[in-house]
């Protein structure tokens, strides 16, 4: 295992987005797959690409801009993520979830994080929104794995309420606000980058999982030794294997995200305007 970074690392990361950005953020977003439009819609936008931040992992999937874009939307100043890490990149699971740490010494203390996923749960469909209420992940490594960092946070610590409830409740509260529903799930995270086999699935269903991904619990559990509070909302883009039979595709990832694109940046439109301070 690549040795974790020191704290001096995590700290010069934050002091250079500190003189980029001058104040702490409200709010930060992970844009998932086909997600990223919401950063096009940030007023004054500050863009920093991950490349530009010492220390920082850099985005290797060809259709995530790899960058930070800092600006205002309804009256808070958001940091959006265009683009993430993931542990099929080959990136240590700690350094997929590096940036948790970076905005944890920023002051943010809360952080929507958004994915692409496949359905699970057989009563969903492409384009259902999914509030991950818990999470499923059957693989070994941890991004806190390795000697522990106290200024994130205890050795052991406590996963049951990462997941916030408040935020989760504001999220049902907008989309229906806007004419439809969200369905709560558990997400499952396979590390990928092969998509799942049928009795891969067919085991995450016996588990209880809903959709299926692969990204976004290692940052999950960072959040929580952190002490940041999390919303995460999983667009489903296809079924999972052994469901329809369908080949699995980027394609149609990319091209369900984009036909609920307009509707899932609204939902965190509403949800980053009302959330309170």
């Amino acid at each position: 295992m690549l040795e974790k970074s020191p704290i001096t690392d995590y700290r010069e990361s934050a002091d250079y987005l500190r003189t980029r950005i001058g104040v702490t953020p409200d709010i930060a977003v992970v844009l998932g797959s086909g997600l990223g439009a919401l950063a096009d819609t940030l007023e004054n936008p500050i863009v920093i690409p991950y490349r530009d931040i010492p220390h920082f992992p850099i985005s290797t999937v060809s259709y995530q801009k790899g960058e930070m874009v800092i600006g205002c939307l309804g009256g808070k100043l958001v940091l959006a993520m265009n683009g993430r890490f993931h542990f099929y990149e080959g990136w240590e699971m700690w350094q997929t979830a590096y940036y948790v740490g970076v905005l944890k010494l920023l002051g943010v203390s809360r952080l929507i994080i958004t994915n692409a996923a496949g359905g699970v749960n057989e009563n969903l469909g492409p384009g259902d929104i999914v509030c991950v209420r818990d999470h499923i992940k059957l693989t070994a490594n941890s991004p806190v794995r390795g000697q522990n960092i106290p200024e994130f946070g205890e050795r052991f610590f406590d996963m049951q309420h990462v997941y916030d409830k408040p935020m989760a409740d504001l999220a049902h509260a907008c989309a229906e606000a806007r004419g439809f529903a969200l369905t709560d799930g558990v997400y499952a995270f396979m590390s990928g980058p092969q998509y799942e086999t049928p009795a891969e699935i067919r085991m995450l269903r016996l588990l209880g999982g809903d959709v299926v991904g692969m990204s976004t619990v290692p940052e999950i559990i960072a959040a929580a030794q952190c002490g940041i509070k999390v919303l995460c909302l999983s667009a489903v883009t296809n079924m999972a294997a052994g469901i329809t039979g369908a080949a699995i595709t980027e394609e149609e990832v990319l091209e369900t995200g984009a036909q609920i694109r307009e509707r899932f940046v609204g939902l965190l439109t509403d949800v980053i305007t009302q959330i309170g301070d």
